[in-house]
């Protein structure tokens, strides 16, 4: 079937349902795409082509199953998410070539609800990143325009998503990694409300903000993926017991905007926006009235506090989680005269400098004497920005907000300024000290940059069906963007 690549996973799986595709020709499809764009987007860090190809034969000779719903569906997973059949490595050279012995619980439900995974995304270095230049291995380029970075850490998994190498990703959000490269590349992705997904199988890097989700080419896609991955994980302690509503049939339950007030925070939408960001924005809050939704205005007080939290807090959960890297129990070790200076080896040279430096800093504010003036006041103030949040709520039911504040930057551009760096995840790390969903979805073309600009939908905790819904009314109305223009 001619452009079978250009399909919606939801459009793919109900061609593979019908026996219209069989699975070998979509993975064979998958892995030919793979082959052509690698040499110039570098989007994955390992794929199994014997395997994948084995698999898809198998399902084929079984035929079609109507009860899994992602039924030969190819799939990429970012590194930091533990599989069996391919390395784990988080992007760090400390952990090349190591394979767990076990699988992530999400992992673990995408298999049995038909999924073929066909391979792993390239990331920041455990997740520390916001561009994908800091992986250990590559850099990933925009497909829209290769001299730009394709957003971080899931860079690989957005960059592979928009290129067609695959009909959906999962990538994770500690600050917005799954939401900033969902913006960059033009695509869809969920951060789901902490605790909806498991986590167990997710190599840490700040256990109380990490989450992980789909990224995708719909709003439609995102509902099947979050609905499939989501649910109670007693292997995971902080793991919601909650039902898990059908997302895609949510979808169908509304077909306008009436009665939704979305809230528009004034903190996100004064200042420091690039202008062809807030003229796409502005586009998508009017298609939003157009659709019958009330605007209103709202406060987040403590939304300029938000990325210093997040940082200190970030920081000092990193620093406890890495300690195990030591080269003792994983991977590398570097030799030395004795235990502490093959310590000293071993993190020095297998951990970039990245890592390095959020180790350092999250060691120091932990330290006996800087608690209180920095972790202790991190953890008060991510206290009143869920408040903020919980007021907001009782003026709007969902919020709209960007999701950066500029399009995809160039490559090289702020690697030498972590700051700036820092400070593109400006609107997105309040939900992850909060808790809540985000939805992000392409909302135009910024000019003149010609690059995508996504827009964020933030909804109250575990309401991921409410900003599924809002997404896909919005996703209906606004401009289609097309085929990324930097790949043939």
């Amino acid at each position: 079937m001619e452009n079978m690549l250009e399909k919606k996973l939801v459009e793919l799986r109900n061609l593979l349902h019908k026996g219209e595709l069989t699975c070998l020709e979509v993975v064979q499809a998958c892995l030919e795409r793979i082959k052509v764009t690698e040499p110039e987007i570098n989007a994955m860090l390992s794929f199994n082509e014997e395997k994948s190809l084995e698999e898809a034969g198998r399902m084929d000779d079984l035929g079609p199953d109507p009860q899994k719903p992602l039924w030969g569906v190819p799939i990429t997973i970012k590194d930091v998410i533990c599989t069996k059949d391919f390395p784990t490595t988080c992007g760090s050279k400390i952990l090349e070539n190591y394979r767990p012995c076990y699988e992530a619980t999400l992992v673990e439900k995408l298999r049995d609800a038909g999924a073929i995974i066909i391979g792993k995304n390239n990331m920041d270095e455990f997740a520390m990143g916001s561009s994908t230049e800091n992986s250990a291995f590559k850099t990933t380029r925009n497909p829209w325009n290769l001299e730009r970075v394709p957003g971080g850490s899931s860079g690989g998994s957005a960059a592979g998503v928009a290129a067609r190498q695959c009909f959906a990703s999962i990538g994770t959000d500690t600050g917005g990694s799954i939401r900033q490269p969902a913006s960059f590349c033009g695509i869809t992705g969920l951060k789901p409300t902490y605790g909806r997904v498991s986590r167990f199988g997710l190599v840490a890097y700040g256990s109380s903000l990490d989450q992980a989700g789909p990224m995708t080419r719909s709003v439609a896609d995102a509902a099947l993926m979050t609905q499939v991955i989501s649910g109670y994980d007693p292997r995971d302690s902080t793991s919601a017991s909650l039902p898990v509503p059908d997302f895609s049939a949510e979808l169908a339950r509304r077909s306008d905007l009436k009665n939704v007030r979305v809230g528009l925070p004034r903190e996100h939408w004064e200042e420091g926006l690039a202008p062809e960001v807030l003229e796409v924005c502005q586009e998508a809050v009017q298609a939003a009235r157009s659709a019958g939704a009330t605007i209103v205005d709202i406060d987040l007080p403590h939304s300029d506090y938000g990325i210093a939290a997040y940082y200190i807090i970030a920081m000092a959960e990193a620093s406890s989680n890495l300690a195990r890297y030591d080269g003792v129990k994983y991977g590398v070790r570097e030799a030395g005269r004795d235990l502490l200076e093959m310590y000293c080896q071993t993190r020095s040279k297998a951990l970039g400098e990245e890592v390095q430096r959020r180790i350092m800093i999250g060691t120091y504010v932990l330290s006996a004497g800087y608690y209180d003036a920095y972790y202790k006041k991190a953890a008060q103030i991510r206290r009143l920005i869920l408040q903020d949040y919980q007021k907001a709520f009782d003026k709007c039911e969902v919020i709209f907000s960007p999701v950066v504040p500029t399009t995809a930057f160039k490559i090289g551009e702020n690697i030498d300024d972590p700051l700036q760096m820092y400070l593109t995840d400006i609107f997105t790390t309040s939900q992850n000290l909060a808790g809540l969903p985000g939805l992000t979805i392409p909302a135009g073309l910024g000019r003149p940059s010609n690059m995508p600009v996504g827009i964020q939908i933030i909804g109250p905790a575990f309401e991921e069906g409410l900003i599924l819904q809002t997404g896909n009314i919005l996703e209906k109305i606004l401009p289609e963007l097309g085929r990324p223009a930097g790949l043939a």
